[in-house]
């Protein structure tokens, strides 16, 4: 439970800073992503109603948009997959994700800064200063290897 206040006194500071107003339904939002890191917007939605009955779909969608605008949410893409949300920000994190039941993971930077990777500029090439390498890592996690009866890498 001091854990949560925690959370919502932290979020309630960084709307503010943001000039945001501090509302249940953005409070809501933020404890369903945080409590469900890697949730599509349906699952968010589900997970916020519980704190929160009337919540609507506009509304969180409205809300994630704006939240991951101001940074205080992630919104990532894997393949065949809706966006996913997460409040794991401000660090240069990549995510492995079983292509077999869809489960993700995060996965810290490799090299321990931002960009994790940098490119080979051909000679037609306009380079630029590269700030973000977004990795994907896709696999099969050991549930699913154990199910398979695959060898674990």
């Amino acid at each position: 439970m001091t854990e949560h206040l925690g959370h919502q006194e932290a979020w309630a500071s960084a709307l503010r800073a943001h000039g945001r107003r501090v509302t249940k339904q953005r409070l809501a939002v933020l404890s369903a992503v945080h409590n469900h890191p890697h949730s599509p917007a349906e699952g968010i939605l589900a997970a916020a109603r519980a704190e929160l009955p009337e919540l609507t779909a506009q509304s969180v969608y409205v809300v994630l948009s704006d939240l991951t605008d101001l940074q205080m949410l992630r919104r990532f893409e894997p393949p065949h997959s809706p966006a996913l949300y997460e409040t794991r920000v401000g660090d240069n994190h990549h995510h492995a994700v079983c292509v077999s039941c869809g489960r993700v993971e995060d996965v810290d930077c490799a090299v321990g800064h931002a960009p994790c990777l940098t490119p080979h500029w051909n000679e037609h090439s306009k380079p630029m200063t590269i700030q973000i390498a977004d990795v994907l890592y896709q696999g099969i996690c050991q549930d699913c290897q154990a199910k398979q009866k695959l060898p674990r890498s």
